[in-house]
């Protein structure tokens, strides 16, 4: 792929690439740094032709790939592993470039992301493997087995606030499944992708195209889509998950969706104050608040929810976004947001809620200092809205049943936290949250462990990935029975005696009476 590249750090703006020689849409686009607004790099916008011709080539590619028994697909992904941790440097570069996060959270977000491969890689044999099943009464004289087989050619759109960790949820698990892979990152962090594939040619040149890249805005993605994928795996709005579901029902192609939360932490009364105030903190603020599953609801008994703030706020006060080595976060990745956050600032704060730290001065775009909210309103756009901005609300609750209540009220359903003085408590209270996931005394803990499932619900989404059902989620059950030897009577011929089928029934349904 034809594209120009600045290195972080430079002020060079690069030249323009012609789109007519490298797209079919005669367009490019400008990848820009978030926190200065200079061009970063232009891509081109890849058109239907493009499009085609990349799902053409991974499904080749895919033929081959979905041959290999698991073992060898293994050593090749894990090849891609070792590939994209000795190009760390080079991808957290880009990665720091184009989100504007500081270098050490885009290292951080790689190393989860090889976490990730290497589990994929690593089990997809024993998830997808054939097994064999009982075949019941009925079908005795049957061997019966089901088998997980690869889609064809999975469609990846990818977002900008974890451009390597998020989509290598799907990306990974769908090769380790034995599929191709057509990703279309987020335009805000095509050159993120575009490394990724580079990794994957590079350590697996004997299947290049089998992870291709595509660039483009909305019209690529939608393009990805009509071109005959097997299967769509999206991370973004839920605005943008309705329309891309529309058009998959058109061809009634599989989609899987994570759309973002708005997750809700719990702290009770014999909570450890400063550890919550520790974790919410960080998951409130880290990222600048550009994550799906981060902190954005807090609500704690009431009891002791005058020290939690005053320890969220002591914590939160020093904490500066930039872009220098002391800073904790960096800029909103896309300047529209910083709209989003003001509106629910000022809207928490018209509404009765006050600011315990920060408020709408917080906010001098590209960056927003850290904003806690008390008190704010159930109804406020804080509170029913994602917010993805450095912001938290802390509201205080007469007990538990309370604040499952209230967590349970979003539309969003993605991940939760508790905190309390005892695990087997925090592990009972999470089994009352509507929650795809939740942590227990620490906030995104299943985010670490790749064995887990990660989705949600509503407007969260639908689907797994991750673990075994993120595997499975890639793959086709296939169901297959041998007989072994004719049945004495045999149910699925014209030329057994009615009389002999009735004594079979008969002796089948007392056996279902007794059990």
């Amino acid at each position: 792929m034809t594209h120009t590249t600045r290195r972080p750090g430079t002020t060079e703006v690069p030249e323009s690439t012609e789109a007519s020689e490298v797209t079919d849409t005669g367009a490019t686009f400008a990848c820009h740094d978030p926190a200065t607004g200079e061009p970063l790099a232009h891509y081109p916008v890849q058109g239907p032709s493009e499009i085609a011709a990349a799902v053409d080539r991974a499904r080749a590619a895919a033929g081959r790939w979905s041959a290999l028994p698991a073992s060898r697909r293994r050593a090749r992904l894990l090849s891609f592993k070792r590939e994209l941790a000795a190009s760390l440097d080079r991808v957290a570069d880009t990665v720091s470039a184009e989100t504007g996060k500081p270098r050490q959270d885009a290292e951080l977000e790689l190393l989860l992301a090889l976490g990730q491969l290497d589990w994929a890689a690593c089990n997809a044999g024993r998830v997808l493997g054939r097994r064999r099943v009982r075949t019941g009464l009925v079908a005795a004289n049957q061997a019966a087995t089901v088998v997980h087989r690869p889609l064809g050619v999975v469609g990846v759109i990818g977002p900008w606030n974890y451009p390597v960790y998020t989509p290598m949820g799907s990306v990974g698990y769908a090769l380790a499944a034995g599929n191709g892979v057509v990703f279309k990152p987020s335009e805000y962090t095509p050159g993120t992708g575009i490394a990724l594939a580079e990794c994957f040619d590079a350590a697996v040149p004997e299947f290049a195209g089998l992870l291709a890249v595509v660039t483009g805005g909305a019209a690529t993605g939608e393009a990805l889509v009509r071109h005959g994928v097997d299967k769509v795996a999206l991370t973004g709005s839920p605005g943008t998950a309705r329309k891309v579901m529309a058009v998959c029902a058109e061809s009634l192609t599989p989609f899987l969706a994570e759309c973002g939360g708005k997750d809700a932490v719990i702290v009770t009364a014999d909570a450890d104050l400063d550890a919550a105030a520790d974790a919410v903190v960080w998951g409130a603020l880290g990222n600048a608040g550009q994550t799906c599953a981060g902190v954005e609801r807090v609500y704690a008994v009431r009891e002791v929810h005058a020290a939690l703030c005053e320890k969220i706020v002591e914590r939160a006060r020093v904490l500066r976004p930039g872009t220098g080595a002391d800073a904790a976060y960096g800029p909103m990745t896309m300047p529209s947001q910083t709209t989003v956050v003001e509106r629910h600032v000022r809207e928490a704060l018209a509404g009765g809620a006050r600011a315990a730290l920060g408020g709408v001065e917080s906010l001098s775009a590209p960056f927003v200092a850290p904003v806690v909210l008390v008190d704010v309103p159930e109804d406020s756009p804080a509170m029913t809205e994602e917010t993805f901005g450095p912001t938290v609300a802390v509201n205080a609750v007469a007990d538990v049943d309370e604040a499952v209540r209230r967590a349970n009220a979003s539309r969003y359903a993605l991940g939760a936290a508790v905190f309390t003085g005892s695990g087997r408590a925090g592990a009972a209270i999470a089994a009352r949250l509507r929650a795809g996931a939740v942590s227990v005394n620490s906030v995104l803990g299943f985010a670490a462990v790749p064995a887990l499932p990660f989705g949600g619900s509503g407007d969260s989404g639908f689907g797994r990935v991750h673990g075994a059902d993120g595997l499975l989620a890639f793959t086709a059950p296939q169901s297959v029975t041998v007989r072994r030897f004719a049945a004495p009577v045999d149910l699925t011929s014209f030329r057994t005696p009615a009389a002999a089928k009735a004594r079979v029934i008969a002796l089948a349904r007392r056996l279902h009476q007794r059990r």
